[in-house]
C-alpha cells in the first residue's frame, strides 16, 4: 500500500540526517522532495503545495528546537500531522438513525460497488448487531443480481431483488416496504455503474437518491485509478451530494492520490477502506492510522482489532490452563491457526507490523503457508493429535507417508512444536502472564515466507 510514496517521502527525510537542527536551506531542500513525493503519487499539485506549504511554515517554527531532537524526527512529525489533517483529521461516522437504515451505493463501473455492498452488510450484521437487507438495483450489467445474491448468501444478509424489472427507482422502494415488513433494520441498496459524463445514468441515480431518500449515499472508488477518482467523485458529488467514500483496492498498486487529495478536493469525508477480496475486508478509514502506514509506522491498532474480532476469552482461559500445565496439543493449535487465518491476509497483516511493510515487498508470503502444518496433523489419528508423547519413529513414518512429507520434515516440524511448547509453558512462569491469547505471534514450522524471485 502506497509503496512508491513511502520510499519517496523516506528519502525526502533522509535529506536532513545529519543535520543538529532544522535550517531554512535544508527545510527548503526537504519540501521540494516532499513536493515530488506527492505529484508523483498522483496528487493535485495546487494540493501538494498547499500541503507543503504549511509543513515549511511549521517547520521554520521549530528552527531553535532542541538538539535532543533529530531535524527528521522533527519532520516526520509535521508531515504525519499535516497528512491527518488532509484525509479528514478524525474518523466519520456512518448514519445509521433510520428505521430502517438506508444506505444508497454509487460509483463508476467496475469500482467494486457490489463486491462493497456484500462486505457493508457483514460489517453492519457482526460489528453493528444489523439485519441488512441488499438490494439489486443493478438492472443493466449481466450477472448482477446473481453476484449480489451470491455475496448476500455468503455474508448471510436478506436478499432483495426483481428480476423482470427495469425500474430501479421502483425497485428500490419496493425493497424498503420489503425490509419493514420482514425485520430488516438496515437496507443496502446496490446500483448500477455510470460514467458521470453519461446525462441519462447519473439522472438515473439522482432519481433514485430523491425517491428513497437515504440515511447515508456513500461513494465507491478505485483507489488504483489515482487523481481520476478525485475528478470523478467530485463530479458525482455535484448531482448526489454523497454523505462519504469509499476506497477499494487499496491492497493493490495505489499511488495514493485518491485517499490524500478526495477530502480536499470533494469535502467529503473518506468513510471506509476494502483491502482484499474476502468479505471481512473491510475497515473504518481512521485518517492518522493510514499517516502512519504511508510514513511506515505500520497500524499496529488495526492489527489488534483485528485479532480481537476473533478472540474467544472462553477459549483463551482454556489455553491458558493447558500451557501451564504443559498440555498444548496439536488440536490447540490448529484451533489457533484458524484464528490467524480469520484475521485476513497474511501479508497486509505483516505490514501492519511496524517496520515490516518496507521488508515485506521483497518478500512473498503464501497464504497456504499453514497447510503443509496442517497436512501433517491431519495425518495424525486423534489420539496422537490430543497427546504429542505417543509420536514413536513407527508412528512418525505413518504420518509421513498419510501427508506426503519426508521423516525428516516431520522430525523438524515436532522439534519445532516441542520448542514452542516448552517456551510457553516457561512463559506462563512470567509476571503478569494471562489475560491474552497465549498464541499470539507464534507460528512454528512455518514455511510460507520466501524471497522473491
Amino acid at each position: 500500500m502506497f509503496n512508491s510514496l513511502s520510499d519517496r517521502l523516506e528519502s525526502a527525510f533522509k535529506t536532513l540526517k545529519g543535520e543538529s537542527r532544522l535550517t531554512e536551506i535544508n527545510i527548503a531542500q526537504s519540501i521540494k522532495e516532499i513536493r515530488r513525493a506527492l505529484v508523483d503519487a498522483d496528487v493535485n499539485y495546487k494540493i501538494a503545495k498547499e500541503f507543503t506549504d504549511k509543513v515549511k511554515d511549521k517547520a521554520m517554527g521549530k528552527e531553535n528546537v532542541l538538539k535532543s531532537v533529530k531535524p527528521g524526527d522533527l519532520m516526520v512529525k509535521i508531515v504525519m500531522d499535516e497528512l491527518v489533517e488532509l484525509m479528514g483529521g478524525e474518523a466519520a461516522t456512518l448514519n445509521l438513525n433510520g428505521k430502517p437504515t438506508v444506505v444508497l451505493v454509487a460509483g463508476l463501473q467496475g469500482s467494486g460497488k457490489t463486491t462493497f455492498s456484500g462486505k457493508l452488510a457483514l460489517f453492519l450484521k457482526s460489528k453493528r448487531s444489523k439485519s441488512p437487507l441488499l438490494v439489486a438495483c443493478d438492472v443493466y450489467r449481466p450477472a448482477a443480481i446473481d453476484q449480489l445474491t451470491v455475496l448476500a448468501g455468503q455474508v448471510g444478509a436478506g436478499i432483495y431483488k426483481e428480476p423482470e424489472s427495469k425500474n430501479p427507482v421502483q425497485i428500490a422502494l419496493n425493497a424498503i416496504q420489503y425490509a419493514k415488513s420482514h425485520s430488516f433494520d438496515t437496507v443496502i441498496v446496490d446500483t448500477a455503474g455510470r460514467l458521470a459524463v453519461d446525462e441519462e445514468m447519473m439522472n438515473e441515480i439522482a432519481a433514485i437518491r430523491l425517491a428513497i431518500q437515504p440515511n447515508e449515499t456513500l461513494f465507491v472508488v478505485d483507489s488504483m485509478t489515482g487523481q481520476d477518482a478525485v475528478n470523478t467523485a467530485k463530479a458525482f458529488n455535484d448531482v448526489i451530494d454523497y454523505d462519504g467514500v469509499v476506497l477499494t483496492k487499496l491492497d493493490g498498486d495505489t499511488r495514493g492520490g485518491a485517499a490524500l487529495s478526495v477530502k480536499y478536493t470533494v469535502g467529503k469525508p473518506i468513510k471506509f477502506v476494502s483491502t482484499g477480496e474476502k468479505m471481512d475486508t473491510l475497515d473504518l478509514f481512521f485518517p492518522d492510522r493510514m499517516a502512519q502506514r504511508i510514513l511506515g509506522m505500520g497500524d499496529i491498532v488495526s492489527l489488534v482489532e483485528r485479532a480481537q474480532d476473533q478472540f474467544d476469552e472462553a477459549e483463551a482461559k482454556r489455553l491458558e490452563t493447558k500451557i501451564k500445565k504443559n498440555k498444548f496439543d496439536f488440536n490447540d493449535f490448529q484451533s489457533q491457526i484458524n484464528q490467524i487465518r480469520k484475521m485476513g491476509d497474511l501479508k497486509s497483516l505483516m505490514g501492519m507490523i511496524p517496520g515490516m511493510g518496507k521488508m515485506m515487498r521483497d518478500i512473498d508470503i503464501d497464504n497456504n503457508a499453514f497447510n503443509k502444518i496442517e497436512a501433517i496433523i491431519l495425518s495424525m489419528t486423534p489420539q496422537e493429535r490430543a497427546n504429542p508423547e505417543l509420536l514413536n519413529i513407527s508412528r512418525k513414518k505413518r504420518i509421513a507417508g498419510g501427508c506426503g512429507k519426508t521423516l525428516d520434515e516431520i522430525q523438524a516440524f515436532l522439534k519445532q512444536f516441542e520448542q514452542m511448547r516448552k517456551m510457553m509453558h516457561q512463559m506462563t512462569k512470567a509476571p503478569g502472564f494471562g489475560s491474552g491469547n497465549p498464541m499470539a505471534g507464534s507460528t512454528p514450522g512455518f514455511r510460507g515466507v520466501r524471497p522473491k524471485r
